[in-house]
C-alpha cells in the first residue's frame, strides 16, 4: 500500500479509494444519469472491487496510469463520487482531468471544488504545466464546469468517436499552470 494521498477543500476531502468503497461507488456509477456520459453501460459492486484493487498498486504521478480519487464530504465521509487525474504517457508535464459526481449532490458548487483541489494538487504539489479534460459535447453541465474553473475550449470534434452506437462529438478543455496561478484568486475560497 501506497502512503495516504488526501486532499482537502471547506467541504471535501479527497483520497485513495478503499477496499469499503466498492458499493458506495457502485452506486452512483451504476444511475443512467452517470452512464450516459460515461465509456461504461453499468457498474457493479464487482467493477467498483476491480478498480478499487487495481488503484492500489498504483503509484501516483505514473506515466500512463489513472489515479481514482474519492469525493467524501467533511461532514460525515459520506462518498460523493470521485475523481481521476490520467498521467499522460506522452508527456509528463500534463495531466487530464475527469470527475464523477452522484447527481444527489449536483448544482452545490462540490465538482468546482474537488477540480479546484485537484487542479492545486498537480500544478503546486506535483509541478505539472498543464491539465485538459474531454467531454461529450452534450454535457453542458461539465461544459461549464471546465469553464467556471478557467479551462478554455479548445477544440470541438464533431462525430469523431462510434459510441454507445451512435456518432458522437467531444469538447476538449485545458488550462496551465500560469493561468491557474491567474486566476487562482477566483478559487482561493475552494481549497485550504
Amino acid at each position: 500500500m501506497h502512503a495516504p494521498l488526501q486532499l482537502s477543500t471547506p467541504r471535501l476531502h479527497l483520497r485513495r479509494l478503499r477496499p469499503t468503497d466498492a458499493t458506495a461507488i457502485s452506486a452512483y456509477r451504476s444511475l443512467p444519469a452517470v452512464i450516459r456520459f460515461q465509456s461504461w453501460t453499468s457498474y457493479t459492486p464487482a467493477d467498483a472491487a476491480r478498480l478499487i484493487a487495481e488503484q492500489e498498486r498504483l503509484t501516483p504521478d505514473t506515466p500512463g496510469t489513472w489515479l481514482q480519487l474519492a469525493l467524501t464530504t467533511t461532514e460525515n465521509g459520506t462518498i460523493i463520487g470521485d475523481c481521476g487525474i490520467h498521467f499522460l504517457t506522452g508527456d509528463p508535464r500534463q495531466v487530464e482531468l475527469g470527475i464523477t459526481l452522484s447527481p444527489a449532490y449536483h448544482g452545490r458548487g462540490l465538482a468546482t471544488e474537488a477540480l479546484a483541489g485537484v487542479l492545486q494538487y498537480v500544478f503546486d504539489a506535483l509541478g505539472k504545466h498543464r491539465a485538459r479534460a474531454v467531454t461529450d459535447a452534450d454535457n453542458l453541465p461539465a461544459a461549464n464546469l471546465f469553464r467556471r474553473l478557467g479551462f478554455r475550449q479548445e477544440a470541438h470534434f464533431v462525430e469523431h468517436v462510434w459510441y454507445k452506437g451512435a456518432w458522437g462529438s467531444e469538447l476538449v478543455f485545458a488550462l496551465l499552470r500560469r493561468e491557474w496561478r491567474a486566476a487562482a484568486g477566483l478559487c482561493l475560497g475552494l481549497v485550504k
